[in-house]
């Protein structure tokens, strides 16, 4: 049996998705100097990367990336950033991912956060499914797509042709 991929989104879907977050957060941090992108190791940091290139031509904010390493099947062990809490400490933050499945992830990355004092708190996602056993919602999102549990999203970032599966 062949599993067969739906495409949800295509290259000009996923470019147009991430500069209307982009501009999201922008008018969420109109006000601010600099702004944390904390994106989720592998397609959540690739993620944002890509709207910190957006928010640099939009916006006289200055993005900082954050890269954050969680372990999604063992989200209790330690989560590591790769900037110091000093760093990101009063600050407004913007934490990413490509997809919001159970919310565990996001949970447990935005626990991390909350050990120092922050101006404001976001969450952006790619694709939000609708399926979350936690009370996390993504504060900006390119999609929302109900899914069955039995269905899979992978999403491609890297390379000329970004898309997103439904599988």
């Amino acid at each position: 049996m062949s599993i067969t991929k739906n495409i949800i989104l295509d290259h000009q879907e996923i470019q147009h998705k991430i500069k209307r977050i982009a501009y999201q957060i922008y008018e969420c941090n109109v006000d601010e100097k600099d702004i944390i992108l904390a994106g989720i190791e592998h397609n959540g940091f690739i993620l944002a990367k890509k709207l910190k290139q957006t928010l640099e031509k939009i916006s006289d904010i200055k993005p900082i990336l954050c890269k954050v390493s969680i372990d999604k099947k063992n989200p209790l062990t330690e989560v590591k950033t790769s900037i110091d809490k000093e760093e990101y400490a009063n600050k407004s933050i913007v934490l990413i991912d490509d997809v919001l499945n159970s919310g565990s992830t996001l949970i447990y990355g935005v626990k991390h956060f909350l050990d120092v004092p922050l101006k404001q708190f976001k969450t952006a996602v790619l694709v939000n499914r609708n399926h979350k056993k936690y009370p996390v919602k993504a504060d900006f999102k390119g999609i929302s797509l109900s899914t069955s549990l039995h269905e899979h999203i992978e999403i491609n970032l890297t390379g000329k042709a970004h898309q997103a599966f439904l599988k």
